[in-house]
């Protein structure tokens, strides 16, 4: 019963593809007969016109090319201007270095073949089947040798062979007596013979080797070898079906063999001749898709084998994996360095999907290019997974990731559309490198454990091994960009960022300086800044002006100090190192022009600020040592007003944007801290939720709010849309600690002790907790003159509220202390006065700068101010005051008013006579 399934699986396996492969074919071959067919009835037709007409011949440029041997016209038809698809690309001969063949409207031979699909399967479905019974019933010859025991192992094997050749030979005959072309009867038949011979051959062979141990590993190779050797001679002879039913047969025959061995490893070298072979094929008669069935099966299998191999003999997988990339790169190229053309398949594929229907001009990517890519992608994704296994298997997995990365680096230099494909194997290095560390495998595990047991053990030299294999490669990439071409800015970008990266991807995954401590490990990083130094002077020797690559290594370089630096510094020492590289890429960027630098700058000021306010943050700005967080905060102030400075004769929006923002921001946190931390240690402890600290908290997010804000003006699209999300969410964080300061923590709603006046006069907590906010509003709406006008507005109204109500406090805080400023305790006679004489006092200075600079608004603020003053006096003073104090109150209310009502109606009268645009008139002197 198995066996019968078997044989049913393999033929469900073979009908598909041998049909697809038998219609592709005679669709091919009948287009170009017809197209011969058509050229010689047109020459036909013009030499009767010539002849019965007596036209003189025309001039030998005019005349229409003729073949010499009318043979050889009806086998080669002349070219026709058709559209290449991926999977023609590659039955066209080219020669190496050659430009891929134009895009034209006209459908290719895929499209056409597909239309006659089901036409061509309802007449021609036996053949497939009859290819699987013949080669069945050799390999089942063996078996059932196996099964009954009637021949000696040896007599079965010979019996196979000698079944194998005389299907080849009747396959040969029926070519040669009876022909194979489209018109014979027996058209297929002869491949449907060799075919299957081949796979009895095939299968005679593995017998030996697996079932029966007659021969050992070199001979049963040897013979794979000869009769993949014979298969590629006859595929040349009989056409593709042959081809792909030995393909097929070939990696079907070790599922039908029942092998008892418990190593089944040298069946990856078997499967690896077998892909040698159906690609050797396609790199003679350019049938593209024999080598896209062949490597389809050859990872199939390949996949299958793996999971059942032994432990010991894994490596033999990785081997295998890593070998048919290679094998798919240099088999189209027929030589050593490849010579792909045209498109990369990744750019190709992206920019023919993203343009859609507009993009029926783009070319394709060539289909050796995407035979390519897709090796390679499916190798490094498989190469990937060996991260969980044995330490020389993992080894051997990274060396191959390595090598597949810098292979196709080298490659790269002349074969145009393989430029990105060394990206694959790079990328599937870095992840399995760190999940080598985040999966705690093998090899790192015996890295963890050096100094473990024996403290005296040698230097582990593992993760200087991993980070010399990036410098390598980056070495590599800066090698590939000074050759030049189209690419050459993209390999100095990945040249710049493989080996950083590779260096973080250790430090997540395996925390190296747990193992061998942090200096050792941060000299790693120290090592590629060098590397990276040295690839910005190779790069400076060729750019000349232009320092665009420059900058990359540049940048690449900064980059691995402040990774060195996070490695061996502190937290203060770490954010002040971080501040000097942002001044440092400032300074570079002046000396030496190096625009992108800018970059380097936003990401640097974006991670201070992280700093800053969260690790360590503000936490550590309040209560830590008072010189670490003056260091913190001032020296990155300082790093940011001097590069500022640096930066201010050049052309740099971004950088400017982003650093004038954070010095602003920055100053505004470090004044608050500063206030914060007097305060705290002037008072004592346990002011976390009173007024003044509210109001330092709301104040140094209000700076960050409005620092978000400012940068906005320099950023666009999505990036514009985050800083108005970040400025949002500040905002809404300084205005919950405001609220609080206003209700819970307010001194006049409250007379808890943390909530006392803690100061004295004028100088006290009520400024850190209303006036300081109130300041950062006021300067907001004055400095960002960009903003939008009713939010600069907004943000100077809610200002002069805040100081007015500082100012309001400020005057209880005189006449009643710190200690009784809540409201419950009452308004004294000369504070209400105080707060009247306060307010025609702004009412007043209103006045005057309306005067002085001819402002109708500023004019109009007055009078309400003064209205309230007025307001004030008769709803709350009269009721309230007594004695003289109400008629000294009452007089000098009245005298105010009348000064400035006269004043008011002098202002107005200059006005209405002075001609707009013109200067506002002078003050009336006082003897008016």
């Amino acid at each position: 019963m198995d066996g019968l399934m078997l044989v049913v699986a393999l033929i469900v396996l073979a009908i598909p593809v041998s049909i697809v492969i038998l219609f592709f074919g005679q669709m091919g071959l009948r287009r170009r007969l017809g197209e011969a067919a058509s050229e010689i009835r047109a020459l036909r037709a013009q030499i009767n016109v010539l002849h019965e007409g007596g036209e003189a011949l025309k001039a030998p440029s005019e005349r229409p090319a003729e073949t010499e041997n009318p043979a050889s016209a009806d086998m080669t038809p002349p070219p026709v201007p058709v559209r290449t698809s991926a999977a023609e690309a590659v039955t066209q001969p080219r020669t190496p270095g050659a430009a891929p063949p134009a895009s034209a409207a006209r459908p290719g031979p895929v499209a056409q073949a597909l239309a006659a699909f089901v036409p061509w399967l309802q007449r021609n479905w036996f053949y497939a089947v009859s290819a699987a019974s013949l080669a069945l019933a050799g390999i089942f010859l063996v078996q059932y040798g196996v099964e009954t025991g009637l021949l000696p192992p040896r007599a079965r094997v010979a019996a196979a062979l000698v079944f194998g050749a005389a299907l080849i030979g009747a396959g040969e005959f029926i070519r040669r007596r009876f022909g194979d072309g489209a018109q014979a009867a027996t058209v297929y038949l002869p491949s449907v013979f060799s075919g299957a011979g081949i796979v009895t051959l095939f299968g005679a062979v593995l017998s030996a080797r697996l079932l029966y141990g007659l021969v050992g590993g070199g001979a049963s190779m040897a013979g794979v070898v000869v009769i993949a050797l014979v298969a590629i001679v006859l595929g040349w002879l009989h056409g593709p079906l042959l081809v792909a039913v030995g393909v097929i047969g070939a990696y079907g025959a070790p599922v039908v063999l029942d092998s008892a061995s418990a190593d089944t490893s040298p069946l990856l070298v078997y499967f690896a001749v077998v892909a040698a072979l159906g690609l050797g094929v396609d790199t003679i008669r350019r049938w593209g898709w024999i080598s896209a069935l062949t490597l389809v099966l050859a990872y199939v299998m390949g996949s299958l084998l793996m999971h059942d191999l032994p432990s010991q003999s894994m490596w033999a997988a990785v081997v295998y994996f890593a070998v048919l990339p290679v094998m798919a790169v240099l088999f189209p190229a027929r030589g050593l360095w490849p010579d792909h053309q045209g498109p990369m398949a990744s750019i190709g594929a992206v920019s023919r999907l993203a343009s859609g229907a507009k993009a029926r001009g783009l070319e394709w990517p060539q289909f050796p290019t995407v035979m390519a890519f897709a090796s390679v992608a499916a190798s490094a994704f498989v190469l990937a997974l060996f991260h969980a296994g044995q330490t020389a298997e993992i080894w051997l997995s990274i060396a191959a990731l390595g090598g597949l990365a810098g292979l196709l680096t080298l490659w790269s230099v002349r074969a145009p559309a393989l430029q990105d494909q060394a990206l694959m194997p790079a990328a599937a290095l870095l992840v399995s490198v760190w999940a080598q560390g985040a999966g705690r495998g093998d090899v790192f595990r015996r890295f963890a454990a050096t100094y473990v047991d024996a403290p005296e053990a040698a230097f582990p030299w593992t993760v200087t091994i991993l980070v010399a294999g990036g410098g390598v490669l980056s070495a590599l990439a800066v090698w590939r960009s000074l050759k030049g071409g189209q690419v050459a800015v993209p390999w100095a970008v990945f040249a710049a960022v493989f080996a950083p990266a590779m260096a973080i991807m250790i430090e997540l995954g395996w925390q190296p300086a747990v193992v061998i401590d942090p200096y050792p490990w941060a000299l790693h990083a120290v090592a590629l800044a060098v590397l990276m130094v040295g690839a910005a002077g190779r790069f400076a020797d060729v750019d000349g002006p232009v320092r665009l690559r420059v900058s990359f290594a540049v940048m690449s370089a900064l980059a691995c100090l402040a990774f060195a630096f996070v490695i061996v510094l502190s937290d203060v020492a770490l954010t002040v190192a971080l501040a000097v590289t942002v001044l440092t890429a400032a300074a570079l960027d002046r000396r030496w022009t190096l625009p992108p630098l800018s970059y380097f700058i936003a990401v640097g000021v974006v991670t201070l600020g992280y700093r800053l306010v969260i690790d360590p943050g503000l936490e550590f700005g309040r209560f830590g040592p008072l010189a670490g967080m003056l260091l913190a905060y001032g020296g990155t102030l300082a790093a940011f007003a001097a590069a500022l400075w640096l930066l201010r004769p050049l052309r740099r929006p971004l950088s400017l944007l982003m650093l004038e923002s954070a010095a602003w921001s920055t100053a505004g946190m470090t004044i608050s801290l500063l206030i914060f931390r007097w305060i705290d240690q002037r008072f004592g402890g346990g002011h976390i939720e009173t007024h003044w600290s509210m109001g330092l908290f709301a104040t140094i997010w209000l700076g960050l709010a409005l620092a978000q804000v400012y940068r906005t003006a320099g950023a666009t699209g999505l990036l514009q849309k985050v800083r108005w999300i970040l400025a949002g969410v500040f905002g809404l964080v300084a205005a919950s600690a405001m609220t609080v300061g206003l209700t819970e923590a307010n001194p006049l709603l409250h007379g808890a002790q943390t909530q006392h006046v803690l100061g004295p006069w004028g100088i006290n907590t009520l400024a850190a907790a209303y006036l300081l906010p109130a300041l950062v509003l006021l300067l907001g709406a004055w400095r960002m003159r960009s903003m939008d006008r009713q939010l600069r507005m907004a943000l100077a109204g809610a200002g002069v509220a805040l100081a007015a109500f500082w100012a309001a406090l400020v005057i209880r805080h005189f006449w009643q202390g710190g200690d009784a400023m809540q409201l419950s305790a009452g308004i004294t006679q000369p504070e209400l006065y105080t707060y009247t004489i306060a307010l025609l006092l702004v009412g007043a200075v209103l006045f005057y700068q309306a005067l002085a600079r001819g402002s109708a608004i500023l004019r109009r603020a007055g009078l309400l101010v003064i209205g309230l003053a007025v307001a004030k006096v008769f709803m709350v003073d009269i009721p309230g005051l007594e004695g003289l104090v109400r008629v000294f109150s009452l007089l000098v209310l009245g005298l105010s008013l009348a000064a400035l009502a006269w004043l008011d109606r002098w202002a107005q009268q200059r006005t209405e006579a002075t001609p707009p645009g013109s200067a506002p008139p002078p003050l009336p002197p006082a003897t008016d």
